[in-house]
């Protein structure tokens, strides 16, 4: 069953058909109406754009709206209750479906082990890694201000003060003014996200997340019991579909929303300042709390995008009722560095310190102090410099290896961010992401960062390789589209041993 249900209009669907079109090849010469329509509505569901279990209109009103026969409508909604991507019940009407036997993934991004990064190239996480010397140098320093702490008990269920205050410091000089009241370390974003659903949606209570999401937070939200409300991102890395999350917030009354406004994962996008004021005073309206993750906020990889970055969204809640930013030195330093933040206000704080002994009790002292010294003494400016050089030059590299070796692949290029939305040219992403990891590459399917198994025909590849390694990833890629594109998976490795990834 679908987690949230919604209804698709008629003006709607048949705007999101046309733009679909637009951006794609016109639909061969021959091709019936019908097929034609039942291949459009079926790519929307594949692609997340429309979400499984929404109402279609009824087949009078769509014909009306596209201008064509009731039959025509008709024998469309046949051929997609045929292929198993439409139900219909009498009185009730038809909704998406997906086919029977295509459950969305469960299996978490894990990394590759590091015994087996001789062999095999993964792109399974989009993780660099650190910055050094920056990282290590931050870490010495910190050893030399840990013995006043070694002396206390070395609970900070809040998080130091100092890295408090830092965070709030730095919030401030991006002309959010913020007290180190409103400041909590977290454990990574994802202790952050996990320790405000504890907080604030009850298990059986309604989140809206954009579709695609990062796939992790899909995972942990599933975990603690919520039900899913997709809200589909624009296309072309246009930021949020505002139209849209208009209305799920109207329809759904979700307790909280999820999203991604800076370097969007998976997709890359960037929301502009006009979306954010527009989301925020949609979510206000809801009574929807907006939770905002920053994670890639740093990763700006044009020099115009880090020189006038959008304003943060919580910029645009001045009262602070309604966002909650997260934020971390994952994305941006090192994942092995596992700390991160929210701001929220400082009864919010309080709420979450308090909720917080149940769980993990605090963040580790040491690495505290290593990001404290990060953002005080430069060495964050200094290590993001090092993170949005590589990551650049992985991305120019990757964007060159796929468009040489799998022409028929899409991409749109971001302008930040750790990670390439593909759309695989009418393949299957789950079944590229099988045969690739026999063929000795590893990339996350589609189907991990939505819904109840949409995205089938993409595969998300993060800028964590460059020069020959990326050229090879690619080769390996090309080789498992053929392998997907022949009807079948290969049978068994053929990873050139002496390759090292």
């Amino acid at each position: 069953m679908p987690e949230w249900t919604s209804a698709v209009g008629a003006p709607q669907l048949v705007r999101l058909l046309r733009s679909q079109r637009t951006a794609q090849a016109a639909p061969r010469s021959g091709t019936p109406a019908y097929r034609a329509l039942a291949d459009g509505v079926r790519l929307l569901v594949l692609e997340g754009r429309v979400p499984v279990g929404a109402r279609l209109p009824a087949e009078r009103e769509l014909a009306g709206a596209l201008a064509v026969s009731r039959t025509t409508v008709a024998a469309a909604f046949e051929a997609l209750r045929a292929e198993g991507f439409l139900a219909s019940r009498r009185g009730a009407g038809s909704w998406t479906a997906v086919p029977a036997g295509s459950p969305p993934p469960s299996r978490s991004l894990e990394p590759l082990p590091p015994e087996s990064a001789g062999t095999v190239i993964d792109l399974a996480c989009a993780a660099l890694p650190a910055p050094e010397p920056h990282l290590s140098q931050a870490f010495t320093s910190a050893l030399a201000d840990l013995p006043p702490y070694a002396s206390t008990h070395g609970d900070y269920p809040a998080g130091l003060p100092d890295l408090r205050q830092a965070v709030a410091d730095r919030y401030t000089a991006r002309g959010l003014p913020t007290m180190p009241e409103q400041v909590m370390i977290t454990t990574g974003a994802m202790g952050a996200v996990a320790a405000i659903c504890r907080l604030l949606v009850p298990r059986g209570e309604r989140v809206a997340v954009e579709h695609p999401s990062y796939a992790n937070v899909l995972h942990l939200m599933r975990d603690v019991g919520v039900r899913l409300v997709p809200v589909a991102m624009a296309d072309r890395l246009a930021g949020w579909e505002l139209p849209a999350w208009r209305q799920a917030l109207r329809a759904a009354a979700p307790r909280m929303a999820y999203v991604v406004a800076d370097f969007h994962n998976p997709t890359g996008a960037l929301a502009d300042d006009t979306q954010r004021r527009d989301l925020v005073a949609a979510a206000r309206a809801a009574g929807t709390t907006l939770v905002v993750d920053e994670t890639m906020a740093d990763l700006a990889l044009e020099e115009a995008t880090a020189a006038a970055p959008p304003r943060p969204v919580a910029a645009f809640d001045p009262g602070g009722a309604t966002v909650i930013t997260i934020g971390s030195a994952s994305k941006a330093v090192w994942a092995g560095l596992r700390i991160g933040w929210v701001r929220a206000t400082p009864d919010v704080i309080r709420n979450l310190t308090a909720a917080r002994a149940w769980a993990d009790l605090g963040s580790p002292v040491l690495e505290q102090l290593a990001v404290t010294r990060l953002l005080t003494d430069g060495g964050w400016e200094r290590a993001v410099a090092v993170r949005r050089a590589e990551a650049r030059a992985h991305r120019d590299a990757l964007v060159a290896a796929v468009g040489e070796h799998l022409p028929d692949w899409e991409f749109t290029v971001p302008r930040g961010g750790l990670t390439l939305w593909v759309r695989t040219g009418g393949l299957s992403g789950s079944r590229i992401a099988e045969a690739g990891e026999r063929l000795g590459v590893r990339v996350p399917s589609g189907p991990r960062f939505g819904v109840d198994g949409a995205f089938e025909g993409y595969v998300r590849l993060p800028f964590t390789v460059s020069g020959p390694v990326a050229t090879e990833a690619a080769v390996r890629l090309a080789a498992a589209a053929r392998v997907v594109a022949g009807g079948g998976v290969h049978a068994g490795p053929e990873i050139p041993r002496s390759f090292v990834a």
